[in-house]
C-alpha cells in the first residue's frame, strides 16, 4: 500500500466530490478558487500613456539635450488622465503630461519634470533627452481576449485586483470544499492552556486550518480526539456533511495510532504510507462514505504533506516550483523522495540545516522545500527543483 507522491495526489483528488460553479461579486470572492479561465475584457493600458509626470515630445528633437546644452521646446498643451491632448505634437513642440495620461499623436518619448526648466508657460528647457522607456504602450500589461487568470487559482488580493482590471465585476468560483479538521492524541493541548511535561500545543490544527482557508475551503473544526478508539470514532462520526476529513496524528506504527487502526480494521484504505520524507506515514481511506486523509502528527511532517499532496489535490493546481542552483549538497534517500527545507538567498538555495520533523520553526524560516528524487543526491553547484512554501 506504499505509493509515490504523484500517486498519492491523484488518489486523493479522485476521492473528492466534483464541485459546482457559482458566480459571485468580486467583493465576495476573496479566498475562493477560480472555476474558469478569466480573459481580459479590455486591454491595459487602454491607450499608450506616460509612466511619469513631465513632457511628451518627439525623441528626435531632444537627442542633444544635456545640462551643458539644454534643448528648448515649445509647450502647445497638456495631457492628463481623463482629458487627453486633442492636437498633434510637431517638430520642436511638446505637451505637458501626467502619469497615466495618453501620449498625444506625434510624441513618442517622455522627459521627467525633474529634468525641465520652464520659461514661462509656453517654453521649457530639457537637460536630458526624452526617453522612449518611460512610455507605457497600449496592451503592454495584457490585451483584450488574453487569458490572464487560470482556473484553480486562489483569489487573493493581487488576483482580485487583477480581475477588476480585466473588466470583471463578478467571477466564477468553485463551491467551497467542506473539510472537517481533527487533531488526535492525549498529549495535544489547545494553545493558551497550561502545558504539562510531555504535552504539546496543537499547532497542527492552527497551521492546517490556515492552509485550508488559503485553498478556498470551508473548515469544520472537530477539535481534538484523545487516544481512545471509541473517542476517535465518535469524533470522526461528527464529520457528517463534510466533503473530506483531514486528521493529524495516529497514523504511524505505534500501539496508540488509532486512526490507522480505525481505517484498516473497520473502514477502507486506499494507501498507507507515501514514499517521501518527511511525512511518510500518511494514510488515505474512507469511513462510512467519507474520504479520510490522515496526516502524521509531527508538525513539520503534517504541514509538508499538506503542501506536497493535499494542496494540489484540493486546488487542482500543481505545486509551485522553480529550478535553482544548489549552494550546498542535499542527500538522497534510496527509496523515498526527500523534501528538505532550504533557504533561498541571492538566487541559490542552501540547506537549512535542521531537518528534524519536530523543528517547526524551520518551515517559517526556510521558505522552500528542495525536492531530491529517490537515489539522486544533489551536489553543490547542481540545479535542483525547489517548491516555494
Amino acid at each position: 500500500m506504499h505509493v509515490s507522491v504523484e500517486e498519492a495526489r491523484a488518489m486523493l483528488a479522485a476521492l473528492l466530490p466534483p464541485l459546482d460553479t457559482e458566480t459571485v461579486p468580486l467583493a465576495e470572492a476573496a479566498g475562493r478558487l477560480l472555476a474558469a479561465d478569466l480573459p481580459a475584457l479590455v486591454s491595459h493600458p487602454s491607450a499608450t500613456e506616460s509612466a511619469l509626470d513631465g513632457i511628451a515630445a518627439r525623441a528626435a528633437d531632444t537627442l542633444e539635450a544635456s545640462p551643458e546644452t539644454p534643448v528648448r521646446l515649445r509647450v502647445v498643451g497638456e495631457s492628463r488622465a481623463g482629458a487627453a491632448f486633442a492636437g498633434m505634437v510637431g517638430p520642436g513642440e511638446c505637451v505637458r503630461i501626467y502619469t497615466g495620461a495618453p501620449l498625444p499623436p506625434g510624441a513618442d518619448a517622455i522627459c521627467p519634470v525633474e529634468q525641465l526648466t520652464d520659461e514661462g508657460e509656453a517654453l521649457t528647457w530639457l537637460s536630458r533627452p526624452a526617453s522612449l522607456a518611460d512610455v507605457r504602450h497600449e496592451g503592454g500589461d495584457f490585451r483584450t481576449g488574453e487569458v490572464v487568470l487560470r482556473a484553480g487559482l486562489p483569489l487573493t488580493a493581487p488576483q482580485l485586483a487583477l480581475a477588476a482590471a480585466l473588466g470583471h465585476a463578478a467571477v466564477p468560483v468553485r463551491r467551497r470544499l467542506r473539510v472537517a479538521l481533527l487533531s488526535t492524541g492525549d498529549e495535544v493541548v489547545p494553545p493558551g492552556q497550561p502545558l504539562a511535561p510531555g504535552q504539546v500545543y496543537d499547532s497542527n490544527s492552527v497551521g492546517l486550518s490556515a492552509l485550508l482557508l488559503e485553498c478556498g475551503c470551508e473548515v469544520l473544526a472537530l477539535g481534538r480526539a484523545p487516544d481512545s478508539p471509541e473517542a476517535l470514532q465518535a469524533a470522526v462520526d461528527r464529520a457528517g456533511g463534510a466533503d473530506v476529513l483531514l486528521s493529524s496524528g495516529g497514523v504511524s506504527m505505534g500501539k496508540y495510532d488509532f486512526m490507522r487502526d480505525l481505517l484498516l480494521d473497520r473502514g477502507r484504505v486506499a494507501f498507507w504510507k507515501v514514499r517521501m520524507r518527511p511525512g511518510g506515514p500518511a494514510i488515505l481511506g474512507g469511513w462510512n462514505g467519507l474520504p479520510v486523509f490522515g496526516l502524521p502528527g509531527n508538525p513539520v511532517s503534517s504541514l509538508v504533506v499538506f503542501q506536497v499532496i493535499v494542496r494540489p489535490a484540493l486546488t487542482g493546481q500543481p505545486p509551485q516550483t522553480l529550478r535553482l542552483r544548489a549552494a550546498t549538497s542535499f542527500r538522497a534517500l534510496p527509496d523515498k523522495t526527500a523534501f528538505w527545507r532550504g533557504v533561498i538567498e541571492n538566487g541559490v538555495v542552501r540547506d537549512y540545516g535542521q531537518q528534524g520533523s519536530g523543528v517547526l520553526r524551520s518551515l517559517s524560516e526556510a521558505g522552500a522545500l528542495v525536492i531530491v528524487p529517490e537515489g539522486q543526491p544533489v551536489n553543490a553547484g547542481d540545479d535542483v527543483e525547489v517548491m516555494l512554501l
